[in-house]
């Protein structure tokens, strides 16, 4: 498996992708981006709509782990993980998943510059759609993917309810899938 980045696409500056070194880094950061009171000083916590969880560091490092898939991640000037995203390719397509900024960093810029670069590693691995899988509740986050170009098909898919690896859901809960079409 190769996850060397130079091989793909040259990311910006303070852009890499993570290896097993950065497993417990990432599991303090989407945790506290989406999860408890840490969550809640953002506007992307899960916080009011589950308990538990978002993610562990055993599937952090099998994401790391697998095949055609890549977590970016987005340093600060002191090396400290700030951001990161999900990426993982399923033929001619990218999906894109835990796209998270530290609460105290959201709406400056990174979540969009995390999803521009997303969009163009999508190209450079020969993709011609970009998608993901949002709860339908967090109407404030969908709205941001579609100012941003994504679709929302209005395809639903089950939130994995029993699986305490995703969190404790305080009501039913569902996904839809947003897409958008990349031009190669």
């Amino acid at each position: 498996m190769v996850n060397n980045y130079s091989e793909i696409m040259q990311l910006p500056q303070n852009i890499f992708i993570a290896t097993l070194q950065h497993v417990e880094a990432l599991n303090i950061l989407v945790n506290s981006a989406y999860r408890g009171e840490t969550s809640k000083q953002g506007w992307t916590t899960e916080a009011d709509l589950l308990d538990g969880i978002r993610i562990d560091a055993e599937r952090l490092q099998e994401t790391i782990q697998q095949e055609n898939s890549w977590i970016l991640i987005y340093t600060n000037a002191e090396n400290k993980v700030v951001a990161c995203v999900h990426l993982e390719k399923h033929e001619h397509k990218l999906y894109l998943g835990m796209l998270t900024v530290a609460p105290q960093l959201q709406g400056k810029g990174t979540g969009k510059l995390l999803l521009d670069v997303s969009e163009k590693f999508a190209v450079g691995k020969n993709c011609n759609t970009i998608y993901m899988t949002v709860i339908t509740h967090r109407t404030k986050l969908i709205a941001w993917y579609e100012k941003h170009g994504y679709v929302n098909t209005h395809i639903k898919k089950p939130f994995p309810e029993n699986d305490l690896r995703f969190g404790l859901p305080k009501k039913k809960l569902e996904f839809t899938v947003l897409e958008k079409p990349l031009t190669l």
